[in-house]
């Protein structure tokens, strides 16, 4: 079980970010992911939320996924998850935080972050007619961050090689995972 005091995991390069309105299409996206790829479990407001992380967190284990949990620290720390994502890290072993802008980028380096997922850096359906950051915001965004950036966002494979350059560690995604 995490302790405040184990070593977190490596920040994996690919991320699944979960979200209920992928549906069935979950179980067929965790099994594609390869060994490494980090999860992170959100699904708020789910009833049987818990449940459902369970059996995530079960899938996880067995094929060597990073699991973070989207809540509290304490929670993450009480169901077992590598890790916790959201505003307010804490004594988890790996701390994910989402930022949208340079305020929130710095934020989540004052916090301790181990990585920063900044988006939306291209159009999605999760940000329906919100405003993209577009590479070069992206860019400025990533080079100044001093922790690793996960790009989020209308990203895929393909667009992800042209975001390393730019700064980008790796990416996240919820609807480049389901066919």
């Amino acid at each position: 079980m995490p302790t405040r005091h184990a070593r977190p995991p490596a920040v994996p390069t690919l991320w699944l970010m979960t979200d209920p309105r992928m549906g069935e299409a979950l179980w067929p996206a965790l099994a594609r992911l390869p060994r490494g790829a980090g999860v992170i479990f959100r699904h708020y407001g789910v009833p049987g939320r818990r449940a459902l992380y369970d059996r995530v967190r079960r899938i996880a284990r067995a094929r060597g996924l990073v699991l973070v949990l989207a809540g509290t620290p304490r929670q993450a720390i009480g169901w077992r998850a590598d890790g916790v994502h959201g505003v307010k890290v804490g004594p988890a072993r790996l701390r994910t935080v989402g930022a949208h802008d340079r305020a929130e980028v710095m934020r989540a380096a004052r916090l301790g972050a181990d990585c920063v997922l900044v988006s939306p850096v291209f159009a999605t359906r999760s940000h329906v007619g919100g405003a993209a950051l577009g590479r070069v915001r992206f860019g400025m965004l990533a080079r100044g961050a001093r922790m690793p950036v996960i790009a989020l966002g209308g990203v895929g494979a393909r667009a992800a090689r042209g975001l390393a350059a730019l700064g980008a560690r790796g990416w996240a995604g919820i609807d480049a995972f389901v066919r």
